[in-house]
């Protein structure tokens, strides 16, 4: 058997598989240009989160405005990555904050650590912590990742995310 060294099949093969293969990616670009985007133009383009989502927390109010939260820490508890912080309180008769003997005095979540995993919504025995569809939490500095009660709580309980993100839809 002859060994074929500069022959003229050689450089025939490779101009055959060149123009399969510009053949090949012509007709892959043209099979995606028809097709949908799946991309958006955020932010001017907002993406719907799905029904499941589980974003940014909030701390809920009953309907007197008290505050759901009672200062228990099972949240702080069930959560695998130590995110969150709670510092419970007594009521007293003359600042009383939640229905129960003590309320969240501090209530730090530390969102730089979160994980998302909704087990804090799961132990939370009020459902005063709840997940909201909110995941636009870019910021710039370190510490504002740092939610404190006040950004957390909601103003009136109006206000108050739904219990089952389906309730939302």
């Amino acid at each position: 058997m002859a060994k074929v060294v500069g022959g003229t099949k050689l450089p025939l093969r490779k101009t055959w598989n060149t123009v399969f293969s510009f053949t090949v990616g012509l007709l892959t670009t043209f099979k995606h240009i028809f097709r949908p985007n799946v991309t958006i133009s955020y932010p001017e383009e907002k993406w719907v989160p799905y029904p499941r989502f589980r974003g940014l927390h909030q701390l809920r109010r009953y309907a007197d405005g008290l505050e759901m939260c009672i200062g228990c820490s099972l949240c702080e508890a069930a959560c695998p990555s130590d995110c969150i912080y709670v510092e419970p309180a007594e009521n007293t008769d003359e600042d009383r904050r939640s229905p129960g003997e003590r309320y969240a005095k501090v209530y730090d979540i530390n969102m730089l650590r979160c994980i998302f995993c909704g087990y804090c919504v799961e132990a939370c025995p009020t459902t005063a912590i709840v997940m909201t569809g909110n995941y636009e939490l870019a910021d710039y500095d370190r510490k504002d990742f740092i939610y404190h009660k006040d950004r957390l709580l909601v103003d009136k309980p109006e206000d108050n995310a739904p219990l089952s993100p389906l309730e939302a839809v």
